[in-house]
């Protein structure tokens, strides 16, 4: 195990926590660096050494990985010269898994020491993908840094390059944009058939036969049956992440009305019942308006406990 490179790993959260572990328990010598304590205390009570900074993490590394909320914490952990970035010494690599805007890495990218490589590396899954290994990951850059990073990555779920640095973040957005689209209208079609007489249980079936199948049937319906809603992503990481796709649509010299939908949607959602509310609340939103209840009777194990 000696011979495995030293990891850095900043972002604890409900991602980066169970990939920080998965690493750890692939055999890797992992410093980690999270502004919550409780996080802290699961990786090292796995085996982490704690490091005091997120540029302290990224001194001692070869592979520096983050996994972050939004662009601007990462802006935040690698910017200037105390930054992780200017920490980051000669054949060292960094991997960014935070859903981030293409420019920043670029541009970070440029900024960075001379021999560091950088890849963009965003994920989708969810967290029980993230804690069982079965991510889709998302890489842009060259092909040498793909082959480096991939050693790495390929301990949490399935490794896709998409191409020069950045186009990482370009397919995890438009997987994303398509998943928003989903989540909406899956709560209107429910709403459509309940309103009309099928009982929900043999509606979901039916859906999950059909051409309306997705992963949104499958993965998310019963965090809806629950009621719980999936709080592991909030109605404000969705409309981080719409921003996102709507400023990479500015490229496209056509209307998307469907994406336009969605991100309303999820604004109308947010603010009926607050931005930290859970994702589904785009389909609450639907069942409370219409006075329909979409509680389905079942063992609904949480996506994040599976």
């Amino acid at each position: 195990m000696t011979d495995f490179p030293k990891i850095g790993f900043v972002g604890l959260g409900n991602m980066g926590g169970p990939m920080c572990l998965r690493l750890l328990a692939a055999g890797y010598p992992v410093t980690a660096f999270d502004l919550n304590p409780e996080a802290m205390a699961r990786a090292t009570a796995a085996g982490a050494r704690a490091a005091s900074s997120a540029a302290d993490c990224a001194a001692g590394s070869h592979i520096f990985l983050t996994s972050l909320p939004r662009p601007d914490h990462v802006e935040t952990v690698m910017a200037g010269e105390q930054g992780a970035l200017a920490r980051l010494k000669k054949d060292s690599l960094w991997i960014d898994l935070t859903t981030n805007r293409k420019e920043m890495v670029e541009a970070f990218a440029a900024q960075a020491p001379s021999g560091v490589s950088v890849v963009d590396a965003p994920v989708t899954g969810a967290v029980d993908g993230a804690r069982n290994g079965k991510l889709t990951l998302f890489v842009g850059g060259s092909a040498p840094d793909f082959a480096r990073a991939e050693a790495v990555l390929r301990h949490l779920g399935m490794v896709i390059h998409c191409g020069p640095l950045g186009t990482g973040n370009v397919v995890k957005l438009v997987t994303n944009q398509l998943w928003f689209i989903y989540a909406a209208a899956i709560g209107e079609g429910f709403a459509t058939g309940l309103a009309n007489g099928v009982e929900l249980g043999t509606l979901w079936h039916a859906i999950q036969n059909s051409v309306g199948d997705s992963f949104v049937v499958r993965h998310d319906a019963p965090s809806i049956f629950a009621g719980h809603y999936d709080p592991s992503f909030s109605l404000d990481l969705c409309l981080k992440d719409l921003r996102l796709i709507q400023e990479l649509n500015r490229n496209v010299r056509a209307a998307l009305p469907m994406t336009v939908a969605a991100e309303g949607a999820f604004a109308l959602a947010a603010s009926r019942y607050g931005a930290a509310a859970a994702e589904l609340h785009v389909v609450k939103r639907i069942e409370d308006d219409a006075g329909l209840s979409m509680r389905l009777k079942g063992d609904w194990v949480p996506p994040w406990e599976q």
